[in-house]
């Protein structure tokens, strides 16, 4: 069983969310029993916090991970994992959130997730699958369908809430009207894409950041190697004799936002935990911040 000890950050909310995570989306999906193995060693390294979605179609796999580590005692209890999982597009509206959110937890096998986010601050058309949205975008009733999303906390159904992919025009949109502050804000963070602005309003409003994508999803149709291969990282990697990933996931911590790491390879599961006991000098800070090209994402 690992021993490595994640640290926790208490959200608005008042719950308490390990600052490592483990994505679990996958392209192409494993098999659900490949995929249950995939999750029970990463309990067993040492993984807290597991980020899933509707749309990833990894709950059932999560859910039986989770099941199988509550008996054989990896954990003791349900309070000891932290579950993630997202509204997609198609139910992002007032009437559809709670039966989605009941959905996901009929699939995951649980009575509540520790985190439920709205996946993107866009409705689609039903049966809409990917990232293909042209032409399939329906208008949002963000407040309505924040209110749902209030009505799933007050239930009991998700200890937080929060938002994903949301920039800073969104998130005043949907302060203005919320009675529950969003707990968090997933987005794409990383050294090539550094989201200062977002990050200091998110501080300021007292919402907690979440970096997927904190590589640069090197591998996947939309993902870009100015992580990996940025001649910044490497340099520092090797002086502190860490590799690349370490070094990029470790100046996301050090920004005080929540890493979603995402490798299925059990090495390197391990190797991006190992981020907790040293640190980056404020030289490579200072490099890391001023020396990498910044290139701007999509946003909403």
């Amino acid at each position: 069983m690992g021993d490595v000890v994640v640290p926790e950050v208490v959200l608005s909310s008042g719950e308490r969310m390990p600052l490592i995570g483990m994505g679990c989306a996958a392209s192409p999906l494993p098999p659900l029993d490949v995929l249950t193995s995939i999750f029970l060693e990463a309990i067993e390294a040492g993984y807290r916090h597991f980020d899933t979605a509707a749309l990833y179609g990894t709950e059932e796999a999560l859910g039986r991970a989770v099941a199988e580590a509550l008996d054989r005692r990896l954990v003791k209890s349900r309070n000891q994992i932290f579950i993630t999982t997202k509204l997609w597009c198609t139910d992002a509206h007032p009437g559809l959130v709670l039966p989605a959110l009941k959905n996901s937890l009929q699939r995951l096998g649980l009575e509540y997730v520790d985190l439920y986010l709205i996946h993107w601050p866009v409705r689609l058309k039903e049966g809409t699958e990917g990232f293909d949205f042209k032409g399939k975008v329906l208008p949002f009733d963000i407040k309505g369908t924040w209110e749902a999303m209030e009505e799933c906390s007050k239930l009991g159904l998700a200890q937080s809430i929060g938002v994903s992919n949301f920039g800073t025009k969104k998130l005043s949109d949907l302060l203005l009207h919320a009675t529950i502050p969003p707990a968090v804000n997933q987005v794409e963070m990383n050294v090539a894409w550094q989201q200062e602005k977002l990050i200091r309003y998110c501080k300021e409003k007292g919402i907690q950041v979440s970096a997927w994508s904190p590589l640069g999803a090197n591998g996947a149709a939309w993902g870009t190697l100015a992580v990996v291969e940025s001649p910044v990282v490497k340099e520092i990697a090797i002086a502190r004799g860490k590799t690349v990933a370490q070094v990029a996931l470790r100046w996301i911590y050090e920004q005080g936002a929540c890493v979603i790491v995402k490798s299925f390879n059990k090495e390197r599961m391990k190797q991006n935990l190992q981020i907790l006991e040293w640190g980056l000098s404020q030289e490579d800070s200072d490099k890391i911040k001023l020396q990498i090209p910044q290139k701007k994402r999509k946003s909403w």
